[in-house]
């Protein structure tokens, strides 16, 4: 397993679908995974400090952990198969649960808690990014320093 950076989320064009991209700590890998509006919103409001007024699901998530004394101790992404990813939350008890990744990852920025990849996961679906491409990298943090959640609603949501 490999530590990664939740680096942020963006809307991917022409398609107009929401991804989280996460880097490697330790390498140049960067892991793009594909997610749903509702939870590109989940994570760009953990990343920006918003506080709805009241609670979302991930904010009730994360308040019923705190209030039964539960620790979330890692989220791994441990697979993907045909592009779909898969992940596990892992408890201080030693409890797992199987959950959706872009669920896992709103948590754990909420809990502060570091998110790991599997080896084989990052080699089938990581891209290495070359020194060279960096300022790509840099154009699309330029781009998260932006956005703003409003961004990922869709246009039926008005």
């Amino acid at each position: 397993m490999r530590e990664v950076d939740v680096i942020g989320v963006r809307v991917e064009m022409p398609s107009n679908q929401p991804i989280v991209l996460l880097r490697e700590v330790t390498g140049e890998r960067y892991l793009p995974i594909w997610i749903g509006a509702v939870e590109a919103t989940a994570i760009a409001f953990a990343q920006q400090g918003v506080v709805p007024p009241r609670p979302l699901t991930h904010d009730l998530f994360k308040d019923v952990l705190d209030a039964t004394g539960s620790a979330l101790s890692e989220v791994q992404i441990t697979d993907v198969k045909d592009g779909v990813f898969y992940a596990t939350l892992v408890f201080g008890s030693g409890a797992q649960v199987s959950a959706r990744p872009s669920d896992s990852i709103a948590l754990a920025l909420r809990m502060g808690t570091r998110i790991v990849v599997a080896e084989d996961v990052l080699d089938e679906a990581g891209l290495a990014v070359p020194a060279e491409q960096e300022d790509e990298v840099e154009a699309f943090r330029e781009f998260l320093d932006q956005v703003t959640p409003e961004d990922f609603e869709s246009p039926e949501e008005h």
